[in-house]
């Protein structure tokens, strides 16, 4: 497989830049970093961003996850590795990532629950995270970059 181009976020530093920047944000937010690399995985899983999907393994296995969860992030609701507000974090997740599967995209009772476990700053990040964890898949899965590549 062959990328069409380089990722536009590198053939532009500022977007690149902003894009960084965002990250940086959510890590501010007092979520932990393994729940932040979990809506990453789930959401890019969702948008079949494989490059996304590798990396996010990779940073995920670095802030201390294990094999098992990461195995396990695209079947959460059927195996006991997660707690209950990494499930609300993945039920968010997934919302977000798919807006247009339901007339209400993120349902009350979902954000209600994910409210039960986070603060105004933690969602904040977490809704940050997972946009741009969208950001990402769609540029990656538009240019068709490469799992396993650097940019």
């Amino acid at each position: 497989m062959q990328p069409r181009m380089k990722n536009p976020a590198m053939l532009l530093p500022d977007a690149m830049s902003s894009i960084l920047s965002l990250l940086k944000a959510t890590q501010k937010g007092g979520v932990p970093q393994i729940t932040l690399e979990l809506v990453h995985l789930r959401a890019s899983q969702i948008n079949g961003c494989s490059a996304c999907v590798v990396s996010g393994s990779h940073n995920a296995k670095k802030a201390g996850e294990t094999d098992e969860r990461l195995f396990a992030v695209a079947a959460w609701r059927e195996t006991p590795y997660f707690t209950d507000a990494e499930r609300a974090a993945l039920a968010l997740a997934e919302a977000v990532t798919r807006l247009s599967d339901r007339t209400d995209p993120v349902p009350d009772e979902i954000w209600d629950e994910a409210a039960q476990y986070y603060d105004e700053r933690g969602l904040a990040a977490l809704v940050l995270m997972i946009a741009t964890t969208n950001l990402f898949n769609r540029l990656n899965a538009t240019t068709r970059q490469v799992a396993g590549a650097s940019w």
